[in-house]
């Protein structure tokens, strides 16, 4: 392999970990406030079709990325009313609204369309040049000529960092998740941090469907996250809930997928439905290796109650 095949793929990761990180952010924020991030597939999903119809029917990326956005916190007011105010159990809860999306989404784009699924079709958002730092080698294919979602998830990961760090609200949404009844002890509403994350994070999920819809692959079809919420949930474990280990663990992820396509066009006699198994295969084996050894939050999946 060349130095020029290197530096696609390279910038195949890149691209392929993006909808992965929004996701990773957003359930990285309903974790570390004590909420399992389960639903984050299902929200994901109608993220990507609610951004594809948007855009079908207006033409305005802009808008597609907000009707992404609402349809993903759509679903995360449903996870956080039944989790925080009737304190149903979170994982079932969440595999409850994965199941919903999928649902829901195959009906409506039949309703919408007379009955039968359409052939979706969309302009894909084109890479978005940095001037001269698209220019400088090797790094410059890879990071600075990428489409501009790429540049917002990487912003992002910043802005989560300092936020949870660096901020007095980011330290309660972590006391909360470390032990709400010190926080509600101190004046903090456990049961509203809990829901704004759950639905903050469900935007960001939102926006990662987006990205695969609008920008990845053009169109919207039936399930078509295939998992990549649970890839992200994988990568937070990996980055051991922290925003920067959880684009690492994205990358990782990327790497992996974009090596997978890449082996599509060598002709191995492997069939390629194993060739497909392999990003899933890296993440039951590093959530086997890696992830016995993280610590999660103290009070994940733990109901609060007032005393």
């Amino acid at each position: 392999m060349d130095a020029a095949g290197l530096i696609d793929i390279f910038a195949a990761t890149v691209r392929i970990a993006t909808p992965l990180l929004f996701c990773a952010l957003g359930g990285l924020i309903s974790e570390r406030a004590g909420t399992f991030a389960v639903g984050i597939e299902g929200m994901m999903l109608a993220g990507a079709f609610g951004g594809a119809i948007a855009v079908l029917t207006t033409a305005s990326p802009s808008l597609g990325l907000l009707v992404a956005a609402l349809s993903g916190a759509t679903l995360a007011v449903v996870v956080a009313i039944a989790t925080t105010k009737f304190r149903a159990d979170q994982m079932v809860t969440g595999l409850a609204v994965n199941i919903l999306a999928l649902g829901l989404t195959s009906f409506l784009l039949r309703g919408l369309f007379g009955g039968r699924a359409p052939v979706i079709r969309l302009q894909t958002l084109g890479p978005w040049p940095v001037p001269f730092l698209s220019d400088i080698p090797v790094l410059g294919p890879v990071l600075f000529r990428q489409p501009a979602l790429v540049y917002l998830a990487l912003g992002l990961t910043i802005g989560v960092y300092v936020y949870l760090a660096k901020t007095r609200s980011g330290l309660m949404l972590r006391a909360v998740g470390e032990n709400p009844d010190a926080a509600y002890a101190v004046g903090t509403n456990p049961v509203l941090v809990r829901m704004m994350a759950i639905i903050v994070g469900g935007a960001f999920a939102g926006l990662g469907g987006a990205v695969l819809s609008l920008q990845e692959v053009g169109t919207f079809t039936d399930g078509m996250t295939n998992g990549r919420g649970f890839i992200a949930l994988a990568a937070i474990i990996v980055g051991r809930w922290t925003p920067f280990g959880a684009l690492f663990g994205c990358l990782l992820f990327g790497a992996v997928a974009a090596l997978e396509l890449r082996v599509h066009g060598w002709g191995l006699p492997v069939s390629s439905y194993v060739i497909q198994m392999i990003p899933y295969i890296v993440a039951l084996a590093l959530l086997a290796g890696i992830g016995r050894s993280a610590r999660m939050p103290a009070a994940i999946g733990t109901p609060f109650a007032r005393h």
